[in-house]
């Protein structure tokens, strides 16, 4: 296993500082605050923790203030219900004594039932693609040094996007982006780690598919925007360090604000997870 895996990992188990209180590390991947995909991966590891024979079916969250990239995260987990199907938990994290992110997160036991889902988009496959790394040396030349640190960052989940874009000139272009997703390396039999990975990795470009209709990017520096609440919905078993599709689309942006949802397939064209998130995005 590489380093940035074994970091990924560690991030994520945080510390148990006592019962239903836990502390997690801040990592500068290049954005101004606190990545978001952390605190929702974070925050749904710790809810996992207070949980047993049960897994995560959904979670709902909203992003409060900004997180400081330099301090670390406290997330107090509150131990709302436990019936006998499902039950629930709410998380907040806090950084200088004030929340920056609440949560609720639902788990339940397993069981059968009758079954349909979506169908996969017709992509190519992943071999096909450069990775973001790759597209982001193809851009080099002549983007600002922060956002090459951006793009050069040795992520831990692979990323190739199907219909790549300039990150400083982008072309208009339907509301719709497709990303394979796979962690660079194998990872532990656990199945609430590959959930909050996948709860790390969702908020990546999820938001920033609103913009593509109107040329924008977020390195333009024409741009405002934050993430506002994030849902994510659990349907079947996966495996983050096998290939997924992950399937966006953007079908509104209004009065500030534009919304996104993506669902995420296993290379097989099983339906594992949903997502959804609303987002402040002002045009400077």
């Amino acid at each position: 296993m590489s380093d940035i895996t074994e970091d990924l990992l560690k991030h994520l188990t945080l510390e148990r500082l006592e019962e239903n209180l836990y502390r997690g590390n801040s990592r500068d991947i290049g954005s101004p605050n606190v990545y978001g995909g952390q605190v929702l991966g974070q925050a749904l590891f710790a809810a996992s923790q207070t949980v047993e024979g049960r897994a995560a079916h959904s979670l709902h969250a909203y992003f409060l203030r900004p997180g400081d990239k330099k301090a670390p995260v406290v997330y107090e987990v509150d131990r709302i219900r436990d019936g006998r199907s499902y039950t629930t938990r709410r998380v907040v994290a806090i950084q200088r004594g004030k929340p920056i992110f609440n949560m609720s997160a639902s788990f339940k036991i397993e069981e059968e039932g009758i079954e349909h889902q979506s169908e996969m988009p017709e992509v190519p496959a992943p071999e096909e693609l450069l990775n973001m790394t790759e597209l982001g040396r193809q851009a080099l030349a002549d983007i600002p040094d922060k956002l090459e640190r951006f793009l050069q960052w040795q992520r831990p989940v692979e990323l190739r996007p199907v219909q790549p874009s300039h990150p400083l000139h982008p072309e208009p272009a339907p509301p719709i982006r497709d990303i394979w997703i796979r962690t660079v390396d194998a990872l532990p039999d656990d199945p609430a780690m590959h959930k909050a990975i996948w709860a790390y990795t969702s908020d990546y470009s999820l938001l920033g598919t609103a913009l593509l209709p109107h040329g924008l990017s977020f390195a333009h520096g024409q741009v405002r925007a934050a993430s506002l609440d994030h849902a994510m919905w659990f349907h079947r078993d996966f495996r983050m360090d096998e290939w997924l599709l992950y399937s966006m689309e953007s079908p509104s942006m209004a009065h500030g604000r534009g919304f996104s949802r993506g669902n995420l397939f296993t290379r097989e064209g099983k339906l594992v997870a949903s997502v959804a998130q609303e987002g402040m995005i002002r045009k400077l």
